[in-house]
């Protein structure tokens, strides 16, 4: 959310897009992600909400897009999405890639150590959206199993 807030006054008009990875099992299905996602930027009028599979330069041609918002929290990050950023450049020439810093509140969070926190019953307030806290609560509470002595 951070970066989307600080996202949106650089743009006229942002689309955080979500990939639709098939390698990987999220927690949420797309449709759902897409929903949570469109709630909590609704104070954001200039914000879209999309999905796509595929490549991200090719999603950003199809909508009009002329560049590539991605955040970085530390130097580990830099390295990975520096790959990234060169790679879509030589797939789009046209497309650019800007970098935001995570804000410092927001530098350690990952959405693994999210789920993982709110699996063992741990306070998620603050590291995402009400919405998505409590959806997560619902998911993942932990179930407390009665143990024979």
């Amino acid at each position: 959310m951070d970066l989307i807030e600080r996202g949106s006054r650089l743009a006229d008009r942002l689309i955080v897009a979500i990939l639709e990875n098939r390698r990987k099992q999220p927690l949420f299905s797309i449709q759902e992600r897409v929903d949570m996602l469109t709630e909590v930027v609704k104070p954001y009028p200039n914000v879209e909400v999309g999905w796509f599979h595929g490549l991200l330069v090719d999603y950003v041609k199809d909508r009009g897009a002329n560049f590539i918002l991605r955040g970085i929290r530390a130097i580990s990050d830099y390295e990975y999405e520096l790959q990234i950023a060169h790679m879509n450049r030589r797939l789009s020439p046209g497309v650019e890639t800007v970098f935001l810093m995570a804000g410092e509140a927001y530098s350690f969070i990952s959405s693994q150590l999210v789920k993982e926190v709110a699996s063992l019953g741990g306070n998620v307030n603050g590291m995402v959206p009400p919405l998505v806290e409590a959806r997560l609560k619902t998911l993942l509470t932990p179930r407390v199993e009665s143990k024979n002595l």
